[in-house]
């Protein structure tokens, strides 16, 4: 990342609004002429729903910080 090819990253839960904030920054781009790239973060999710309960469960009890926004939850390496 640089000042000339910088990186932004919208995250929220699901249903919070990322996909509208996507299509404004795009329409944004669009219209200043700037060629933007974009990446879908949902495809890269370690965990379904049901396998992520049990892990932030299992998180929860060892008193472990763990989240749907964490390092953990995704695959980083992937992208």
């Amino acid at each position: 990342m640089s000042k000339k090819h910088p990186v932004i990253v919208v995250t929220g839960s699901s249903g919070a609004g990322t996909s509208t904030v996507k299509k404004a920054l795009e329409s944004i781009f669009f219209r200043l002429k700037i060629r933007a790239a974009t990446i879908e973060g949902d495809s890269f999710h370690r965990y379904d729903r049901k396998e992520m309960r049990v892990q932030m469960k299992a998180a929860a009890e060892t008193g472990e910080n763990f989240s749907h926004f964490g390092g953990r939850a995704y695959h980083f390496n992937l992208i």
